[in-house]
């Protein structure tokens, strides 16, 4: 008797087992160390604690712990602390408008219990003696002890993520990231939390634990600030001061005075003052919350940071602003990590923030925003680049558009980049420069006439050909090429007529036409042009021998009468079909090849730099520089060369600009100046974590300082000595924007913004300039470089280095 299949079929639909659902929905709700350590931290204050200590143990990779002195757990919750969805918080749905507490899901320690090892240690207030609490990953509990302990409570995590393989290795791999993004996270509880002391430390190793950050518990939200960022940021704080909306702000926003509800928005916090200077060079100290709960509230951000602009356009400012709302206006309960918030009436929000803004800053000093334009010029952008560079700065104000795949519109193209060469050159015009090309320079028309056939060359050897060149000479009728030449030039009309098809042996006429050289006063345009030949037809009725030219000793006015002959036309449908099936697969195989020889297709425009920028990062290597053919240089300013069938131009001083300057960045140490006092940084506990991290970095860019470790957090560092360079200066701005910069990247070789204008400004100086004739050597050289620099695409100024011209078998086949 064979055996009964009782396996369900593929495909069939059936429910996930519920172990497998617990860490789906697990790695959603806990995405990264900030997500980890933040509910923990609101489960404490949710608990009534005031004082709160974050210990972590290599950065968190080893172990989170968070303990609290709150009302701890009582006895009879201990089974469902960690079980999904089991909260002390909510009964039902509506429960949810009214919500206050950070946490209101259920959801945070069974989330962390199927991610890491979880323990708990908690004592209630009505307890005598604290228990121990082991949870598997399942959030059950497995283990129960009494264990010492005053009320409150303490978490511990082991091996955050380690049941998510790919997510674990990827998260000790980026754990100097994962660490900065938590103490941005945990920065706004610290500021908004306020008589609730709340600090973080982390010990690496065996050493000892360093403070990351800590605030005393005021009851104040700018002594919180002055704790975390030190006494120097509160310099330079404004009181948010709300006002009701003007009239011409209500208008931008559509809303109308009358149909404003009463006080539903109350905002209160601080903003950086407009002054210059006292500003940041990012936007890392901002911080929204929405009734004291942080958030990220992307239209707020966008609002005060486009208004502070207007009074400082070179900076970002502190923000730290709370926004009291009605309860049930606001819905928190949108993204699994609570920081998307939806408002109603966000237009009055909006309305509210820029009047009040505006009018804080109009009241002060900041007069300045009276010259404040929206768009940043491009005079603005030279305000650091070398003399040399700011004719080449106006180079996107002229238009070169080239299609690389249209035929060979040659001079068409040499117009377009002697245009842009002018831009670039300043004083001289490019016909001018080109006249002064060396021996060892080809011009573009030469390089092309030498390689492929233009039109009109096509067009001239039609007339000399055989019946086939005159079939491809009426193919260009009605075609006309533009050419744009010097103004001195005199305009020519060309005018090819087609040859007769039943004398393929008559000769063309060409008649030129030379205008007056009074008459090319102003620019015109050259045009090629192939008329459509308007000849009658020897079977015409009208037709006479003195309209025919080999027929000229005729008598005039006699006609001539033509035999017609019959010729026997041989038909085959089948043939027919095949050949034009034959011809389908041709045009087919054309336009394939087409398609794949066309891999650069972006316009030489300004507008389409980023799309021809990827088309070069994606088809070109830097294994291919060396492999390029050097053809020649082009109006002094431009290397044309060549890689298997496609034409590339090289800009000589923007490629040689950037490996200048990537070279200066690598290799140059900067030299200090010492100071004549140790100065403090004021920096915060995190700050100078990282800058103790990447003292090499600091080192090289030519800052020395003087560390003691066994001084108070935010007093170890002390600045001895400043990089300086001839007329440049540094100081400590500089060092918060290198500080900002490793937060991101850390170990990674960086500079400080200025330093990069300082490398960019001598880069410019010792780089080939335009106008200068260059051997193939030479040439070569600035080439291989190309495939030696890390972004070889754009000089630093932002300049293009490179573009594709054109495609030499398109252009045959076209």
């Amino acid at each position: 008797m064979s055996d009964v299949c009782t396996s369900e079929p593929a495909g069939a639909i059936r429910a996930i087992d519920k172990h497998s659902v617990h860490r789906i929905c697990s790695g959603q709700v806990v995405l990264s160390l900030a997500t980890a350590v933040k509910e923990l931290v609101e489960n404490s204050i949710d608990a009534g604690a005031t004082n709160v200590e974050v210990k972590l143990k290599e950065c968190g990779a080893e172990q989170i712990e968070v303990s609290d002195n709150g009302r701890g757990v009582e006895e009879a919750n201990f089974k469902g602390l960690a079980l999904k969805h089991h909260t002390s918080k909510l009964r039902d749905f509506s429960d949810l408008i009214h919500v206050e507490t950070f946490g209101f899901r259920g959801e945070a320690l069974s989330s962390l219990s199927a991610l890491s090892d979880l323990s708990v240690i908690t004592c209630h207030e009505s307890s005598q003696v604290g228990t121990k609490l082991v949870f598997d990953h399942k959030g059950h509990l497995v283990q129960q002890s009494p264990c010492p302990r005053q009320q409150g409570t303490t978490v511990t995590l082991q091996q955050l993520f380690y049941t998510l393989p790919v997510r674990h290795k990827e998260f000790q791999r980026n754990i100097k990231k994962e660490f900065s993004k938590m103490t941005h996270v945990l920065q706004a509880y610290c500021i908004i939390s306020t008589g609730v002391r709340i600090t973080c430390s982390n010990q690496t190793g065996q050493g000892k634990r360093s403070a990351v950050l800590s605030t005393g518990g005021s009851q104040s939200m700018r002594d919180n600030i002055g704790a975390i960022f030190g006494p120097k940021q509160l310099q330079s704080l404004l009181t948010f001061q709300q006002v009701c909306p003007s009239e011409n702000i209500m208008e931008e926003y559509g809303l109308k005075v009358g149909d404003l509800p009463k006080q539903l928005f109350t905002i209160s916090g601080f903003v950086s003052s407009g002054d210059h200077s006292v500003g940041r060079s990012a936007s890392d100290r901002q911080f929204f919350f929405i009734n004291s709960r942080p958030c990220d509230p992307v239209k707020v951000s966008k609002l005060v940071n486009e208004v502070y602009h207007m009074y400082n356009r070179h900076q970002y400012p502190f923000v730290a602003l709370n926004i009291a709302v009605v309860s049930d206006c606001v819905d928190v309960n949108v993204t699994p990590d609570k920081r998307q918030i939806f408002l109603h009436e966000e237009k009055l929000l909006l309305a509210i923030l820029k009047s009040s803004l505006i009018n804080m800053y109009e009241a002060g000093v900041n007069k300045l925003s009276l010259n404040y334009t929206p768009t940043v010029s491009s005079a603005s952008k030279e305000v650091h680049l070398p003399v040399e560079d700011k004719a080449e700065s106006t180079e996107n104000n002229q238009p070169s558009t080239l299609s690389p795949t249209s035929p060979m519109n040659l001079a068409a193209l040499k117009a377009a980049f002697s245009n842009q060469n002018s831009a670039l050159s300043g004083s001289k015009s490019s016909t001018e420069k080109a006249s002064k090309i060396g021996p060892s320079q080809k011009t573009l028309k030469c390089f092309f006439e030498g390689s492929v056939k233009s039109p009109l060359r096509l067009r001239t050897e039609a007339t000399k050909g055989s019946l086939g060149a005159q079939a491809e000479l009426r193919g260009f009728r009605n075609e006309e090429v533009s050419i744009r030449e010097k103004d001195s030039e005199p305009e020519r009309d060309l005018v090819v007529e087609s040859p007769d098809p039943q004398h393929p042996d008559s000769s063309e006429q060409v008649v030129e036409n030379v205008k007056d050289d009074s008459e090319a006063r102003t620019p015109v345009k050259d045009s090629v042009i192939f008329p459509e030949a308007k000849r009658p037809r020897r079977d015409d009725p009208c037709f006479t021998a003195e309209e025919t030219p080999d027929t000229a000793s005729s008598t005039a006015d006699v006609p001539i009468c033509l035999q017609k002959k019959t010729v026997p036309l041989h038909f085959c449908l089948q043939a027919l079909a095949a050949g034009i099936k034959r011809l389908q697969q041709q045009q087919r195989r054309r336009a394939a090849d087409k398609l794949r020889y066309r891999r650069f297709r972006a316009n030489i425009s300004p507008g389409e730099n980023q799309r021809a920028e990827d088309e070069l990062r994606r088809e070109i290597s830097k294994d291919m520089f060396k492999k390029m053919e050097i053809v020649g240089q082009f109006n002094l300013g431009f290397i044309i060369t060549k890689l298997n069938s496609d034409i590339f131009m090289i800009d000589q001083h923007a490629t040689d600009e950037k490996y200048n300057f990537e070279m200066l960045q690598q290799h140059t140490v900067l030299q200090g100046q010492r100071l004549i006092v140790p100065q403090k940084l004021h920096l915060t506990a995190v700050s100078e974590n990282v800058l103790l991290e990447n003292v090499e970095i600091f080192q090289k860019n030519g800052f020395e300082f003087l560390i003691d470790e066994d001084a108070q957090v935010m007093e170890r560092v002390k600045l001895v000595s400043l990089p300086t360079s001839r007329n440049w200066t540094f100081g400590p701005a500089d060092i918060e924007e290198l500080i900002f910069m490793l937060s991101d990247s850390p170990g990674v070789m960086c500079r400080p913004s200025r330093v990069r204008q300082m490398f960019a400004s001598r880069a410019c100086r010792k780089s080939v300039m335009i106008g200068t004739a260059l051997s193939v050597g030479e040439m070569k050289k600035l080439v291989i470089h190309m495939g030696e620099i890390e972004h070889p695409w754009n000089c630093p100024h932002g300049r293009p280095t490179m573009r594709h011209l054109a495609n030499l078998e398109i252009i045959s086949q076209d």
